[in-house]
C-alpha cells in the first residue's frame, strides 16, 4: 500500500537557519519521532532505528537510510528510509524536502513530499488509518524541525545568502525521542471525531 503526502509548514526562522537543519541528514533523522541514525556506512548510506512506545512497552525497528540528493542552491534534500520489524511488516518513505522563503522577512517554509509504502500487517490498516497517522507523524517532524532551526544562530547581515555546506554552522543536535504510538493514535482519533461532529474532541 502506498500513500503520498504533500505538505507545507511555515517556519519562524530564516531560510538559512532552516537549511542548516535540512542539509544535515543526522539532524533531519533526529526530527522524525522516534528515529535516530546509529551508523554511517559511506557518504550516502546510513543505518538507523526507530523506537516506538506503546504503553509501558518499547519496540525498536532497524532500518536503512539513503541520501538520494542534496542541492545547496535549491536548499533541497531527498532521502529514502526503509525498515522492517520481526513480525514481517515493512515500510519505506521517500522524502523530498526543500526550503523556500516565507511571506515575511526572516521566515521560511518547509515543503515536503513524502511517499510512504507499507507491506505486511501494517498494510491491513488501510489508507483511511495510514494517511492520518502519517500526517500526524509529519506534523511532529515539522514541529521538531522548527525547534531545531530556532536553535541555529541567525545569519549575520541583511540579505545573507545560503551558506555552503563547509561554511555554515553545525546543526544543533536534537535528542531523539521515542515515538508514542498511543499518543499518535489519540491525535488521529481526535481528528476523526472533529471531522465527524464538526468540533474538536476534548
Amino acid at each position: 500500500m502506498e500513500v503520498q503526502l504533500d505538505k507545507r509548514y511555515p517556519l519562524p526562522v530564516s531560510p538559512e537557519q532552516a537549511w542548516v537543519i535540512l542539509s544535515d541528514i543526522r539532524a533531519v533523522a533526529a526530527c522524525m519521532p522516534g528515529a535516530q541514525i546509529t551508523e554511517q556506512s559511506d557518504e550516502t548510506h546510513f543505518k538507523g532505528l526507530v523506537k516506538s512506545k506503546v504503553g509501558p512497552a518499547v519496540m525498536t525497528f532497524n532500518g536503512d537510510i539513503e541520501l538520494l540528493g542534496r542541492d545547496v542552491s535549491q536548499r533541497r534534500l531527498e532521502i529514502l528510509g526503509k525498515g522492517a520489524d520481526k513480525a514481517g511488516s515493512s515500510a519505506s518513505m521517500n522524502l523530498a524536502a526543500r526550503i523556500e522563503n516565507g511571506d515575511t522577512r526572516g521566515s521560511s517554509v518547509l515543503i515536503g513530499l513524502a511517499t510512504i509504502t507499507v507491506n505486511g500487517k501494517l498494510a491491513q490498516f488501510g489508507g483511511r488509518l495510514l494517511v492520518p497517522v502519517a500526517d500526524a507523524m509529519l506534523a511532529q517532524f515539522a514541529d521538531n524541525f522548527r525547534v531545531a532551526a530556532e536553535a541555529v544562530p541567525p545569519p549575520a547581515g541583511v540579505g545573507a545568502t545560503a551558506a555552503s555546506s563547509s561554511g555554515q554552522p553545525p546543526a544543533p543536535r536534537v535528542a531523539p525521542r521515542e515515538l508514542n504510538a498511543l499518543g499518535l493514535m489519540w491525535m488521529v482519533i481526535k481528528g476523526w471525531f472533529a471531522g465527524l461532529f464538526g468540533k474538536k474532541a476534548a
